[in-house]
């Protein structure tokens, strides 16, 4: 047998793989530049923003947001128990949006099914990238559905025995919904919104009929999580108090001393040359400016947290004091013709003068909201004393307390004084519900009080008894 041995000989590789070889490298640069550099095939798959539990009625949709950085191809919803599957929607959009807000609604056949087992909403996206027709970058959301048609219910505990135009009232009532999303009462074209009192499902609030709203509609309102909503109609034997009207002159040493002094401090009204234009300026855009922003800061502190004792005692802001100006006056002003107005303004407070520089006290605890410049109310501490209750103290000549303060019952806060829209020195006495003005008497009587607050506290504690 013959040997050969061929010293230093290694055998070639066939040309064919290493071909192949370099037709792979290729391919894999070629698709790496693909998708780095050509968003036509990105692999990022698109976002969906969802909850990952919902409430479902028919009057209350799941809402879902879709995403994608390039665009979006197609969506479907699939509502499913494991067995059965229920197309809710489903969209190929016809133009690749980014982003797309969309309401799931309740198919009608499957409102039954779902108060029935265990229910999940299947949600599935595609974007418009090509290298889907290779890969599947489509992205799935699964939601809890939880079944809810049954709205909240409201029960009336108690509530105050009337209420006067411009007036206040105290209701406590029962809402019941073990998911239970919101509770307010609608009164006189504003939301007063309740505190919880003692415990849950049982709400206090106070009310108030805005003194220029001819009637008065108010409703107890409850929301749950899936937009079940409950309303009760809430009726009180009424008080029509009639408010003051009085036509007054507006004289030149009027207008060219007060109301130009109080002009030039404030910006908006500053530039005015006109004196009747500068006149109306004051006495309406800027007055309508400072209560705004009485009615913000009156509302600043409204607490949601429960209440289990709320005692006011009567205000006595200014000792021996007269009245000079009443709540509501509806003021017309004119120039020299007693029959052409020139403005027309609100007067929302009591005006109570004493002696120069008085000491004003604060009848009732509270924490301060406001103490600073207020426009035509000049010099003006702002006191919220708990459950939407608000007292306003305008005009003075020195304030002896700084926002955020705690005051005491008792304690000197201000002086009364004539800064901002003010002839003579006198404290503006204002009292505001959930930033409502209201007739301030009714918190200035004993016998008020006791009537239309305490007993009502006291009538409904009987009905709940007591607390575990």
């Amino acid at each position: 047998m013959r040997r050969y041995h061929r010293l230093g000989y290694k055998r070639r590789r066939s040309p064919f793989w290493m071909w192949v070889f370099l037709f792979l490298i290729f391919l894999g640069v070629a698709g790496w530049i693909l998708t780095r550099f050509f968003p036509q095939f990105e692999r990022i798959p698109p976002q969906i923003l969802a909850p990952k539990n919902a409430f479902w009625s028919k009057d209350a949709p799941v809402k879902i947001t879709l995403r994608d950085n390039r665009g979006l191809s197609n969506f479907q919803a699939i509502l499913t128990d494991g067995q059965q599957n229920i197309m809710v929607a489903s969209n190929r959009f016809s133009i690749p949006v980014r982003e797309a807000e969309i309401n799931l609604q309740l198919p009608e056949q499957a409102s039954k099914l779902i108060q029935h087992g265990h229910w999940q909403l299947l949600v599935q996206v595609q974007d418009t990238s090509l290298i889907n027709k290779v890969f599947d970058t489509s992205s799935v959301a699964s939601i809890a559905i939880v079944s809810d048609t049954k709205p909240p219910e409201l029960t009336l505990l108690a509530k105050s025995p009337t209420i006067a135009k411009g007036g206040s009232a105290l209701v406590i009532f029962k809402a019941e919904d073990p998911n239970l999303k919101s509770t307010y009462i609608e009164a006189g074209g504003h939301r007063f919104v309740p505190q919880i009192y003692r415990q849950k499902p049982y709400y206090a609030t106070l009310i108030a009929w805005p003194f220029r709203k001819k009637h008065l509609s108010a409703r107890i309102v409850a929301v749950d999580q899936a937009g079940n909503k409950e309303t009760l109609p809430l009726s009180f034997p009424v008080v029509y108090k009639k408010y003051k009207t009085s036509w007054i002159r507006a004289t030149n040493r009027f207008i060219n001393g007060r109301i130009t002094y109080v002009a030039k401090q404030n910006p908006e009204t500053a530039g005015i040359a006109d004196p009747i234009a500068r006149f109306r300026a004051v006495n309406e855009t800027l007055r309508l400016s400072n209560e705004k922003k009485i009615h913000t800061e009156a509302i600043s502190r409204l607490s949601r947290e429960p209440v289990g004792h709320w005692k006011i005692h009567p205000f006595y802001p200014l000792k021996s004091a007269k009245l000079v100006a009443d709540f509501g006056t509806e003021r017309h002003y004119y120039y020299n013709d007693p029959k052409k107005e020139i403005s027309h303004s609100w007067h929302l407070g009591y005006d109570l003068a004493s002696v120069r520089h008085a000491p004003i006290v604060a009848s009732n605890a509270g924490v301060v909201v406001f103490a600073g410049k207020n426009g035509i109310y000049g010099n003006m501490p702002l006191i919220d004393h708990g459950f939407g209750l608000t007292t306003l103290y305008g005009h003075c000549s020195k304030i002896l307390v700084e926002k955020g303060e705690k005051v005491y019952a008792g304690e000197v806060i201000a002086r009364t004084g004539k800064t901002g829209l003010a002839l003579g020195d006198h404290l503006h006495f204002g009292v505001l519900v959930h930033g409502v003005e209201v007739w301030p008497m009714d918190w200035m009587k004993r016998n008020w009080i006791i009537k239309n607050i305490d007993n009502i506290f006291r009538k409904a504690d009987k009905v709940i008894g007591k607390i575990k």
